[in-house]
C-alpha cells in the first residue's frame, strides 16, 4: 500500500517509476495504490519487501502487510448498491502465480 506525493513533475515521475517497478515485479493492482503479489512462503515475501525498500521513492509512505492464503481468502468485497453485489473472495477466486 502506498501514498506518494504527486504535486510536482518529479513527484509524478517517481510515482510512475515506482508503480512500473511493482508491475515488473509481478504485483497487480487490487485497488488504487494497493498492489498485491502471491508469494510461496515467508522468505519469498521478505525478499519482495527488501526489493521494495531498495526501490522506494524519495518521498511518500509505503506499507507492507504479509497475509497467509487463508487470511487473504477471508477478505470480503463490499460494493455500494444492493446487498447481492457483496461477495467473499473464497479459495476458488484466489489467483496463484507460479
Amino acid at each position: 500500500m502506498f501514498d506518494l506525493p504527486t504535486n510536482t513533475a518529479l513527484d509524478i515521475r517517481n510515482y510512475n517509476n515506482f508503480r512500473k517497478f511493482l508491475i515488473k515485479e509481478g504485483f497487480y493492482m487490487l485497488q488504487y495504490s494497493i498492489y498485491v503479489k502471491i508469494c510461496t512462503n515467508k522468505d519469498s515475501a521478505d525478499l519482495e519487501v527488501n526489493k521494495i525498500i531498495k526501490n522506494k521513492p524519495p518521498q511518500g509512505a509505503i506499507r507492507t502487510l504479509i497475509l497467509t492464503e487463508k487470511q487473504y481468502s477471508d477478505m470480503n468485497i463490499i460494493i455500494g448498491g444492493s446487498k447481492k453485489e457483496d461477495e467473499k473472495i473464497g479459495i476458488r477466486k484466489l489467483i496463484i502465480f507460479d
